[in-house]
Order: C-alpha cells, then structure tokens, then sequence
C-alpha cells in the first residue's frame, strides 16, 4: 500500500485532493495532471476519510468518466495506491454506470430487467424502417441524419411529443413523424437506445423519489471527469444525485470544451458556481507538459474569448524554442516542407517517428499529407479515422476508375455495379456470376449481352443501361485527361448527387473526401512535369502509396484530426492548414460562440505540444478543382509576434527584404482586401456537381447561339462540323478563349439572352 502520494502533489493539487466535502469545480488546465488529482483524492478519501474525519466507504463514491478506458485506468492506480478496495467503488462512464442501475430498476418505468441495449446500427435501422412504412424517401431524408437529430432531441430532454413544438420545416417535421414511431418501438421491442441510458434514469429519478434517495444516499461522494463535456442529460442526472449531500466535485477545463456539435454544454462548467453557491474553485495551472513559449501562444489565443473562466497555465519547465509559423505556397508544398523537417528534426532531437504528429481541423487534409510523407519514405498512421485512400467513399469513386479503365476487375466491377443503388441486387449479381462461370466468359461480357445469357429479366434494362454508362465513361477517357474523366465519372455515376443528399457532419465529411480526391487529381494534372497526365497513371500512383501498409509495431508519424488528439500529448507537434475559411472553418463565423469553440479547438492543438511546435498555413488550396487563396487564420495573428519564428519561405522572405517579425506578421502574414485583389487570378464559372446545369440536345445547337458550359463559363458556337456521334462545336469563350468540343460529352447549355 502506497500512502506518500501527497508528497508529489503541488499546492493546488493537494488542495484539490484534500477538500472533500462540499461542491467544488477544479479547473484543470491543459497539462497539470488532471489525472493524478483525481487518483490521488480518491484514495485519499479512502485511506483518510473526510474532512471532519469519518471512514468514506467505497461504496459511497461515484466516479463518472467519458470513456472505459480512463476508468479502468484510474482504478488500477487507485488500487496502486489503496488495495483492493478500489474494486468497490462505482466507477465508469455514465452510459455505463446507469445501465447497471436500470437493469435492477427498469420495472419501475415499464421494462423489464433484460432489456435489449440498440447500438447506433439498430437504432439507425429501426429509423430506416419506419422511414419506408411512412413511405418517406431515404435518399432525401438520410436515416442517420433523422436519427442524429433524434438523439439530440433526447439529449436536451425533449420528449417525442414535446418535439411538435420546434417543427420549423419540412426535415424537422419528418424528423417529428419518425421520433414518435421509434419511440412507441423501442418501448414495445423492451428496448433502449444509447441515448435513453441518460433519458430513462431521469424518467426513474423523477417518478419514484424513494428511488432517488436511495441512490442519493448511497452516493455521497460524486466526482465527474471531463465535466466541459457533459450535455443537458448528463448535468441533470448529476445535479438530481448530488442534491442530498452536495458532495460533487467536478474536473475539467472550459478552454477545452470542443464537443458542441455531439451536444456539450460549456455553459455547465461556466455556470457551476452559480449552480452550487457555496462550490470551491481549485485551479489548476502549472502545466508539466509544454515548453513555457508554447504555453505563452496557448494562452494568447484563448484570452480573446469572453465566455471563460479566467486562468494563466504557466510552467517551471525550460524555456525551449519559439513557435514556428511556416508559410507554404499549396499543400503539396505544405506537405513536402513538413516532411523535411521532421526527416531532418528527428536525428537532431534523437526522437522516433512516432514522437512527431500532425494535426488538421478536417479529416479531408490528411490526403496531401500521407503523400508528402510517404513520397520521402516516411510511414505514417492515420488516427481516428483511415488512410485517405481507404475510405469508403473513395474506394467507392477509385472503383468506378478502375472499371473504366480495365473492364476484367471483377472486384471493383462488384462494388459499384448496384451502389448508387439501381436495382441490381445481390441475388441479380450471383446470376450474372454464375452466368459468367457457366459460359467462361468474364462479368463483363456477360454485363454487355445480358439478354443472351440471362434471357427475359426483368433487370436487363438496369443492367444494361450501367454497361452503357461505363463504355461511355471508358470513351470519354479516350480523349480528357485524369482530372476532366475524374470529374465526368463523379457526375455521371450518381455518387456525388447520393452522398451530397447526406447533409450529416459524416455525410458532410464524405462530400469533402469526394471533392480532396478530384483536388488530388486536378494537382496531378496541372503539374506542368508530367508527360502523362492520363487516369490511368494516376491509378498507378495511388495505389504505390496505398501499398505501404503499416504493421501495428511499426514506428511512424502520427496524423490525426484535433478532436482525437484531445487527452494527448507529443514531443513535436505540427497543426497543418491554419487558413481562415478551414481554421477557424467557414461554418463557424455565424456567431461567436461557434468561432470561441474553434478558438478553443486552437488551444487543444497548441496544447500537445511538448517540446516543439509548428503552425502551417499554405497561400493556395486546391477547393473543388480549382486554386482558391488561401490567407493564415485570425489565431495566428491573435499571437504575440516574438513568441513565433518564421521559417521556410517566411524566413526567406525576411532575409530578402530585411524585415523582422513584426513587420512581417503585419504586411505579410495575411492579406489585406486590396493585395488580395491585385493577386488573384482570373475565376472561372463555379464547377457544377448538383445537377442545376441542364444541357441541351445537340441537335439544338446553332452557329451564333450564346452557350454556358460547366467549366469554361459563357461563350458564342462560331462554328459546327462533323454529324452524329462525331459532332463538334467551335466556341469561343470569354475566359479562356476558342475551344473546339465534341458534343456527345462536351454538355452545353443554351444562354437565353
């Protein structure tokens, strides 16, 4: 038994160990060993009691977390600590620790003990039901999507019925129809979603108040982790348990509360005090994570939000290097510049790879990154997520190129044949497999003379018409590079208008992965050393890079979005494309308190750093196929000028006209109105994915008609040659000039003047 933890607690934490009665909020800043608190005043009730000396059973402490794995970490340091008595104590995440108490109390609110838990896929299934009983169409009013505003309906403690009320349009009264069914089934299946595992304690708390103080008086003592993440549900059922005794402690940070968009509250952190009048605010501030500069950024920035509670975190730690901001001109020259300095940086520091991450603001950004590294021979580790090129709406698009280009690969032919969903389902597919295997003959063949070796079916004509689709993608390929054959296919094949019908934060995310890869490609063919700028060497040079799987011991460069890094910590930290419009993002300058979360958001990224810390932004971005200015976000210039080093083409620029870091910061590091004006290039007509651009028939078009096309804008036919199939048209368009296309895909529209 180890009984000298109070002798490696700093004054505050030994504060915070030490006062155990009594509603009291530790603030808890980044770094100052939350975890060890927590630990450490566990067992000190244990071993000590409480203030006025009585015996604190384990049984009367109730430890909530946000994930299994804190939990059983904290327990196993406890028992470090105390003994086996840690065993005892009700410690977990608050899904979890409220199951347990339904399963013995689910009678009392119409349950019965064995009721069955629906996970996200049942749940999700359950709205897909009842969406096709009401005869609502699923590829506009997307199942996840009704069931994510389900749930957070649930979470804010609206009821089914209570719901009428925010019916505001037709997605929310849809969302009104379904909720109501969903709740009527769950109940009748003796099932409960994930979300009722908060909901139901309530409804039990509520209705039956012997219960509630029964469980009042067993938890006398009531600690929340991680309390800037709890949402209206959460906050409820712990204000409801900590009535009696008014034993709560509650631990966490304001200036990392980052989960809004999954129903945080920030305001439950904020308003504690006003909670709990009498609450002791411990804070927190040493950090023994960072490098004073790097501390001295974090808290540059987070100052320039109002809803806060104050702090400094400061540190005893060595004074180390200054922020690097590095200045790039695309992200592929982000990419490149990040990779140089961490194949140069780690000899010098003696660091292993898996010491350096690189964080991003999107899931999206990780595609040009893998490449940069991976082009140098560096293994990287997609984090919270997968490699770029393995995720499924890419693979899905990177199947349809490969059936465009080799009509035998019978894998991707299988996974796109019926996705977007055309009527050819599985048992179809296993005939068209057996047809095949029956006659020798390939998928493909049999795909093309459907009627000759599966006579008389009534999917035929679906079928053929996907055939027909791919020889006219394989056509259209004979003639346009891998980017205009890319951006023909995404149109075409109905991907895009299927995930864009999605308006999900996933099916968000996948729209923004679709249009990173038609970016990737548009790089390729606008790099002005390639001699083949075809589809298929592009293929070729994806699939080298996703060749490099990495065993689960291999050492590698971690990447990984912002919000999956929050609890963790690395010696080199590398935050990649702080660029307004994407760091803080667009959505996010509605109001101000979307913008102070991004700000926050900033804080956590700044905050994994240990030792070095490098801040990226590029001066152009491929967005939608085209180069679009990029300028450095708002956050890089809300930080104090000598605190940062400017290097790469920064520094070089310095050197060149002799300016110091101020200056730069003020005339260089970001854009003002009018030098943005003077650099931009000529913009072309936005490209068009969502089916408003209606082409006309060819056998409309006349010489001298005014015409709009997709990419190259508005122009005049000055000329028409060729018929049938082989029909051209000369055009002469006010941005780029006379262009001679092929009418069969060049898909004008005629201008009304």
């Amino acid at each position: 038994m180890n009984t000298d933890f109070l002798t490696t607690l700093n004054p505050p934490q030994k504060e915070a160990v030490t006062t155990t009665d009594g509603p009291i909020m530790v603030i808890a800043g980044a770094g100052s060993g939350k975890t060890h608190v927590l630990t450490c005043r566990i067992a000190y009730m244990l071993e000590y009691g409480n203030e006025a000396g009585e015996k604190v059973d384990s049984f009367d402490i109730l430890a909530l977390t946000f994930t299994n794995k804190a939990a059983k970490e904290m327990r196993e340091r406890i028992e470090k600590m105390v003994g086996t008595e840690a065993r005892n104590i009700w410690m977990g995440t608050f899904h979890s620790i409220f199951s347990r108490i339904l399963r013995v109390q689910a009678e009392k609110i119409g349950y019965s003990r064995d009721f069955t838990i629906y996970d996200q896929e049942d749940a999700q299934g359950l709205v897909k039901t009842i969406l096709k009983e009401l005869k609502i169409d699923e590829k506009v009013f997307k199942p996840n999507y009704i069931h994510n505003r389900i749930s957070m309906a649930k979470n804010m403690l609206v009821s089914a019925s209570e719901y009428e009320q925010y019916v505001r349009d037709e997605w929310s009264e849809k969302t009104h129809q379904v909720y109501k069914i969903y709740e009527q089934r769950l109940k009748s299946a003796n099932a409960m979603d994930f979300d009722d595992l908060l909901i139901k304690p309530l409804e039990l708390f509520k209705n039956n108040p012997d219960v509630l103080a029964q469980y009042q008086e067993r938890f006398r003592y009531i600690l929340v982790d991680e309390y800037q993440d709890t949402n209206h549900a959460q906050y409820m059922i712990t204000r409801y348990l900590a009535h009696k005794h008014e034993n709560i402690t509650v631990v966490g940070d304001d200036a990392q509360s980052i989960y809004s968009f999954r129903g945080a509250n920030i305001q439950n952190i904020l308003n504690f005090n006003k909670d709990y009048p009498q609450a002791k605010i411990i804070k927190l501030e040493q950090n023994y994570r960072s490098t004073p500069n790097i501390l001295a950024v974090a808290n540059d920035v987070i100052q320039k939000n109002k809803d806060q509670i104050q702090k400094t975190v400061w540190t005893a730690n060595q004074e180390g290097e200054k922020v690097t901001v590095i200045r790039s001109l695309t992200e592929q020259d982000e990419a490149n510049r990040v990779a140089d300095i961490i194949r140069s940086s780690r000899y010098e520091l003696n660091l292993a790879l898996k010491d350096f991450v690189i964080l991003y603001r999107t899931n999206a950004q990780s595609r040009a990154i893998e490449e940069g590294l991976r082009k140098v021979g560096i293994p990287a580790r997609v984090i919270g997520g997968m490699s770029f090129y393995q995720r499924k709406e890419i693979k899905d698009l990177i199947a349809y190129f490969r059936v465009t280009l080799n009509d035998n690969d019978e894998v991707a032919l299988k996974r796109i044949i019926n996705y977007p969903t055309r009527g050819i389902g599985d048992a179809t597919v296993e005939k068209i497999m057996q047809a095949a295997s029956v006659s020798k003959n390939t998928l493909w063949q049999v795909l093309n003379n459907i009627e000759q070796y599966i006579p008389n079916s009534r999917i035929s004509g679906a079928v053929q018409d996907f055939a027909t689709m791919i020889q006219h993608f394989r056509e259209y390929n004979e003639t346009h590079d891998a980017y205009e054959t890319a951006k023909y296919i995404v149109h075409q094949c109905g991907l895009f208008k299927e995930l864009k019908s999605d308006t999900s934060p996933e099916g968000v995310s996948r729209i923004e992965n679709i249009q990173e890869l038609l970016n990737a490609i548009k790089f390729f063919t606008d790099d002005a050393t390639r001699s083949d700028k075809s589809l298929s060497f592009f293929l070729q040079e994806v699939s080298l890079l996703t060749n490099a799987d990495l065993s689960p011991d291999e050492d590698a460069v971690t990447l990984m979005t912002i919000h999956t890094a929050k609890g963790l910590e690395f010696p080199v930290v590398f935050v990649v494309g702080v660029e307004e419009d994407l760091f803080p993002s667009k959505s996010s300058l509605n109001s101000r308190s979307e913008l102070e979360e991004e700000r926050r958001l900033f804080y956590v990224a700044v905050t994994r750093a240990k030792k070095r810390l490098f801040l990226s932004y590029s001066e152009q971005r491929y967005r939608f196929g085209n180069i679009s200015d990029s300028t450095a976000s708002r956050f890089i210039k809300e930080i104090n000028p000598e605190l940062l080093n400017l290097e790469g083409k920064a520094s070089q620029i310095i050197r060149k006209h002799e300016k110091n870091h101020q200056e730069y910061l003020q005339k260089n590091l970001h854009y003002t109105t009018k030098s943005m004006l003077s650099t931009q290039k000529a913009v072309l007509p936005k490209e068009d994915f969502n089916g408003e651009f209606i082409p006309c028939n060819p056998a409309d078009l006349q010489v001298g008609m005014q015409v709009r096309h997709e990419k190259f804008g508005k122009g005049k036919i000055t000329g028409l040659e060729g018929i049938g199939g082989n029909q051209k048209a000369h055009v002469f368009f006010n941005a780029v000039g006379n262009k001679t296309l092929l009418l069969k895909y060049a898909k004008l529209m005629i201008v009304q003047e």
